[in-house]
This record gives C-alpha cells, structure tokens and sequence, in this order.
C-alpha cells in the first residue's frame, strides 16, 4: 500500500493511503496531495542513501510521497 505523509510535529501524519487498483483512493490520494502543495508545501519521493526528488504530480506509483515545507533561509 502507498502512502502520502506529511512531516510535522509528531513525525509525520498519514494524509492518504492507495494502491494502483482502487480508483477512488487514487483520486482522494491526489487530491489530498494538490491541497498540500495549495499549502505551500513541497512534495518529495525518496530514492535511497540520502536521495530524494522533488515531485509536483502524484507519483501513484511510489510507495511514500513525503510532504514537507519548505527549508527557511537566505
């Protein structure tokens, strides 16, 4: 099962699960996730050792979408 989560205070807060058969999971799933980026915050997919890629689409097919804000600074 696939999952969107969002880093917080607590860790992280699961915003949707799905998997690739179950339609209206994948729908709420993506539209959970366009709310966050609404938010201001940035979508990332991890890719291992320390990897991670920015993502501005839903990828259905990873298992864990993190959803995070932005790093402050200048």
């Amino acid at each position: 099962m696939a999952r969107l989560i969002r880093m917080d205070a607590s860790g992280h807060s699961t915003l949707a699960e799905w998997t690739a058969g179950d339609e209206a999971a994948c729908e709420a799933a993506v539209e959970a996730f366009k709310r966050e980026l609404d938010e201001g915050l940035i979508a990332v997919v991890d890719e291992g050792e320390g990897r991670a890629t920015q993502v501005r689409e839903l990828p259905l097919d990873s298992e864990l979408v993190i959803m995070r804000r932005p790093i402050a600074g200048g």
